[in-house]
């Protein structure tokens, strides 16, 4: 922060709160208050939203509360009481029902060992109970600093899926937001162990949950003590031009509003700051000082309905230019957190960008409070139902497709407890030592592991899940501690496993050991087979069982030696038909080209010199395309076919031959009409070592559960083998899979195979597949 005096340091935190107040629209936390007149608060904030005058059990949780932590006090000198209000006043501040509010008021009380869980459950319900149950336990998962960056993830999607009832994550919310308001009473590196957690887990909890007002709240402090200078800095700079910017953005308001109203549109037009961590993520990013950054701000119109906020977006679009590729409709495709709303950026009257932000009071109240905006209600007049209003729960029909009247909040509990399963692709358990494992949902002990490692699968006898034998075939559930026993004496996995496991990695594991460990029954089964294939169709073998023709074979399929062809038709890799039939065809081949040659030298002499020289050219793309190098060759970018692939090739109009893999969709779904273009084509001898240096163009795409660190984990694979990347782009569906699509050069099959083998073992990774096209 350079040489600031603590005269500067106190203006600057007195304008971050005026700021930080402004975004986040949370009461902030005062230092050293009475107890009982947070109390008071607290009271008044329940009774602005809940209609019932009965605030009785609020009463005993704060009388209880009080009595447990008399004589505690914080680490700044306040009555430790004074926390758990404050957690208490945030619930209110989002509405919260006041079973979440009292369980808010005693959830450090079981901690502190003054009441057991019956005790609670007898005084206060047994709904109070399993949320300060809940909460209890999610405090006691520890977190190890070295693999915060790894299992940030993990260990987030953790806590929703073993949450029974989703209130106790917002209760843990505030508990954490109340716990980084007083962070500055704590040590300098707990301050930055706090923050970190804080960023990498409860921030982004916060995001999914949609809860915007405590996510900008947590980001922002978890900035300040992450990067105090940066932090402090940003608000000294956005505080100078701040009378600059509330002057230009109430201009558009009023400009904005004149065009709305003049439109016949109702609506509400408000100009919104962005927040510290936004602006500064945006300044990393984008490689921009904040003079270079110009939506600073937003401006937000809130209208009736769905029709009108199209309405709305009609007349911005007439009234200002929209900047192209900035629109967002997240109306029609609502983000996984229940977000909704028009966005879209256009050139003011200045020139400058700016954006604007249309929904309705319903998407408003969703992406202020997110999934707790639904746990409000307002019972009529007369103190029956709720409100036609309330009970429209638009999140729970787009995720479950259905849609009821709720009679009151406790079948809406209900409901989302039993059909809401936030993450139901996948399980996550822990190992032992408490490590976070993330398997598909339907995973086994042998899944889990593979998951650890592959001698750990291949030497499995049997697993412990919680402290219980449990058998090889049971299903993982969310929260299980899995202990794999295994024996130096196991003779291996059983090929009934490959029914068994779930995962993708297990599978292939599995079928590498049975590789591997049979080759030698694998080769005599494979010659059998073959032997009994020309049997059956009336192939002499001795004819087309020659060196030559064994060579060509192991070309096209990237084989080493002829013994790791039989290998693979024995375990079931290659049909003893593939074989058989790319033999006859050389055979063929080889005959048919002598009576061709013959006939080209008795038409003329002088082709005989051109057809000997010809067989000792060399192609320049390391293909020969019917016995010809000279022929023009290009590789197909669908598909990506390198030296060990099975090719053919396919003659196109006007731009010589085009290479496929045989398995290319493009080759597969090839009409019949133009199959007659497809041509015989294979690798020369030493192609990996021609064209391009001996590097081809390939793409693999890897389907992973996405996580904190996944593409680092990635590169590296390929930077410590001295392959170039040279694009690389991932996506992540709302469930959380990310598609990682990699394109790269490599000499052929087999650097690419043990490249994808190595890349498998990566955490979260489940699936890899080369693009077909």
């Amino acid at each position: 922060m350079g040489e600031m005096n603590k005269t500067d340091l106190k203006d600057i935190e007195k304008i971050e709160k005026e700021i930080s107040a402004e975004v986040s629209k949370m009461i902030p936390t005062k230092d050293f208050i009475e107890p009982s007149i947070l109390y008071e608060e607290l009271l008044k904030r329940i009774r602005k939203y809940h209609p019932s005058e009965d605030v009785s059990l609020v009463e005993k949780a704060y009388r209880v509360a009080e009595s447990a932590h008399t004589g505690q006090v914080r680490k700044s000198g306040e009555p430790y009481i004074i926390h758990p209000l404050y957690v208490a006043i945030i619930l209110a501040e989002l509405e919260m029902d006041k079973e979440t509010i009292v369980a808010g008021i005693l959830h450090d009380v079981v901690e502190d060992t003054v009441m057991t869980d019956d005790e609670i459950k007898a005084e206060f319900g047994e709904e109070v109970e399993l949320l300060v149950d809940g909460v209890t336990k999610l405090g006691q998962l520890s977190y190890d600093g070295d693999k915060i960056e790894v299992q940030a993830e993990n260990l987030r999607k953790m806590f929703l899926a073993m949450a029974k009832d989703i209130r106790v994550i917002i209760i843990k919310l505030a508990d954490r937001l109340h716990n980084m308001r007083t962070l500055k009473y704590m040590k300098p590196e707990k301050q930055k162990e706090k923050a970190r957690e804080t960023m990498d887990i409860y921030a982004p909890i916060a995001q999914r949950l949609g809860i915007s007002k405590i996510k900008i709240e947590l980001e922002d402090l978890s900035l300040k003590y992450l990067e105090p200078e940066a932090y402090y800095d940003l608000v000294e700079k956005v505080a100078q031009r701040k009378s600059v910017r509330d002057e230009y953005v109430q201009s558009l308001v009023d400009e904005v509003g004149k065009y709305i109203d003049e439109a016949g549109i109702k609506a509400s037009i408000v100009g919104r700051a962005k927040h510290f961590f936004s602006i500064y993520k945006k300044m990393v990013n984008q490689g921009k000082t904040l003079d270079q950054i110009y939506d600073l701000f937003a401006i937000r119109i809130i209208v009736k309905d769905v029709k009108n906020c199209y309405a709305a977006l009609g007349v911005i679009h007439e009234k200002y230019k929209p900047i192209p590729g900035r629109f967002k409709d997240y109306i029609a495709m609502p983000k996984p957190n229940m977000y909704q709303s028009l966005h879209t950026t256009l050139i003011g009257p200045n020139g400058q960008p700016f954006e604007i932000q249309i929904r309705t009071e319903e998407m408003h109240r969703t992406s202020e409070y997110g999934i707790a905006a639904h746990w409000k209600y307002k019972e009529a007049s007369n103190g029956g139902g709720i409100s036609g209003e309330e009970a429209k729960l638009s999140w729970l029909r787009q995720i479950l497709e259905w849609q009821q009247d709720l009679s009151d909040n406790k079948e809406f509990m209900s409901l989302l407890k039993s059909d809401l399963d936030l993450f139901s692709d996948a399980v996550f358990c822990f190992t032992p030592t408490g490590d976070v494992k993330n398997l598909p949902r339907g995973s086994t002990p042998i899944d889990f592991a593979y998951n650890i490692h592959t001698a750990v699968g291949n030497k499995m006898i049997g697993a412990k899940v919680n402290g219980k034998l449990v058998p090889i075939d049971y299903k993982i559930r969310n929260g299980d501690r899995i202990e794999v026993l295994t024996s130096q004496n196991s003779r291996g996995p059983s090929h009934d496993w490959l029914n068994i496991v779930k995962s993708t990695q297990a599978k292939n594991k599995i079928n590498q050991w049975f590789r591997n460990e049979f080759k030698e029954e694998n080769i005599q089964k494979g010659k059998e087979l073959l032997h009994n294939y020309c049997k059956v169709k009336g192939v002499q073998l001795s004819d087309i069982n020659k060196p030559e023709y064994q060579v060509k074979v192991q070309r096209k399929y990237g084989f080493r030696d002829w013994n790791s062809v039989l290998a693979s038709v024995g375990h079931g890799g290659l049909k003893e038909a593939q074989i058989i039939n790319r033999m006859m065809e050389e055979y063929r081949r080889e005959h048919a080209k002598k009576l061709t040659d013959e006939q080209i030298l008795a038409l003329a002499e002088g082709e005989k010199e051109k057809a000997a020289v010809k067989p000792k050219e060399r192609s320049k793309s390391g293909i020969i395309v019917k016995g010809l190098t000279d022929v023009a060759v290009h590789f197909s970018k669908c598909c990506g076919p390198v030296p060990g692939d099975e090719i053919v090739g396919f003659v196109t109009r006007g731009r010589g031959v085009s290479v496929h893999r045989t398995d290319c969709i493009n080759i597969i779904q090839l009409p019949e009409s133009e199959r007659v273009r497809l041509i015989d084509a294979e690798w020369q001898q030493g192609a990996a070592e021609e064209a391009m240096g001996g590097r081809y163009l390939a793409e693999i795409k890897i389907f992973c559960n996405n996580r904190t660190g996944l593409l680092v984990d990635i590169s590296r694979i390929f930077m410590e083998r001295e392959i170039d990347i040279d694009s690389i782009n991932s996506r992540t569906s709302k469930k959380g899979v990310a598609t990682i699509s990699v394109q790269f050069h490599t000499k052929g099959k087999d650097e690419m195979n043990s490249l994808m083998d190595k890349i498998r073992m990566i955490d979260s990774v489940f699936d890899i597949k080369r693009t077909t096209g």
